[in-house]
């Protein structure tokens, strides 16, 4: 730590709650990250490596499966944002107004 930090900086630092924030921030970050990557990499793998699969018709249309599954990476991109904006709203606000109310007294 600086010798010069402020002393507000330094009390936030040192506050539990804060370490608490940081790490279940990151943690459920890298989750949602990971969970992305292999959505978004195992679409397109298939895409390289099994095109015949991704072809295969929808019924008697022209729609092949690729398109819903597609389709799918896009609302998981959505649903995985929802999630991280909901928590970050709830819990990360409430923790940090907690932080910065004990840290300013």
């Amino acid at each position: 730590m600086n010798d010069t930090q402020d002393p507000v900086v330094a009390r936030i630092e040192a506050n539990p709650k804060y370490r608490q924030l940081k790490n279940s921030r990151n943690r459920y970050g890298w989750t949602l990250t990971v969970l992305m990557l292999l959505v978004y990499y195992g679409f397109i793998g298939l895409i390289a490596f099994d095109k015949e699969f991704l072809a295969q018709p929808i019924g008697a249309g022209v729609t092949s499966l690729g398109i819903p599954i597609a389709f799918g990476v896009i609302v998981f991109t959505i649903v995985i944002t929802g999630l991280y904006v909901r928590r970050a709203n709830g819990e990360y606000d409430r923790l940090t107004a907690e932080i910065l109310e004990e840290s300013s007294r």
